[in-house]
């Protein structure tokens, strides 16, 4: 499975985990249903953005400029969720893949507002990382 596809895929989980409340394998079977492609990735990343989940959360807060975590749409907190595991925990992988791998799938599952909104929020934590390691 390609990491795109993957990344699109634990968006989809994530949703479901968050609005349904079902249990990650659960989501994971749903989103996978009908194929024979590898799930590691897939499940590296739901699973790392699920334990992590709390002190994501906290991170994500900081930077959402007047709107609480809960109030945005679900779609986008399942992205913001995502690109903040893998830039938080996943050192490999540059931030501006994660960056525009984040756009991109709000493009896809969300609206214009959305991934801009969803920019504003990833590059302001570069930003302030970028400052504070500087």
């Amino acid at each position: 499975m390609k990491r795109r596809t993957a990344r699109e895929k634990a968006v989809q989980c994530l949703f479901q985990i968050d609005m349904s409340k079902v249990e990650m394998e659960d989501a994971l079977a749903l989103v996978m249903e009908d194929s024979d492609e590898d799930a590691g990735f897939l499940r590296h990343l739901v699973q790392g953005t699920l334990e992590r989940l709390s002190e994501i959360d906290a991170e994500i807060e900081k930077y959402l400029r007047g709107w609480k975590l809960e109030r945005i749409a679900n779609v986008d907190r399942a992205i913001l969720r995502l690109a903040f595991f893998e830039i938080m925990f996943e050192e490999e992988i540059p931030d501006k893949v994660v960056l525009n791998e984040a756009i991109e799938i709000a493009k896809l599952f969300s609206d214009e507002q959305s991934y801009r909104y969803i920019n504003g929020v990833l590059s302001s934590y570069l930003k302030a990382r970028a400052t504070a390691n500087a």
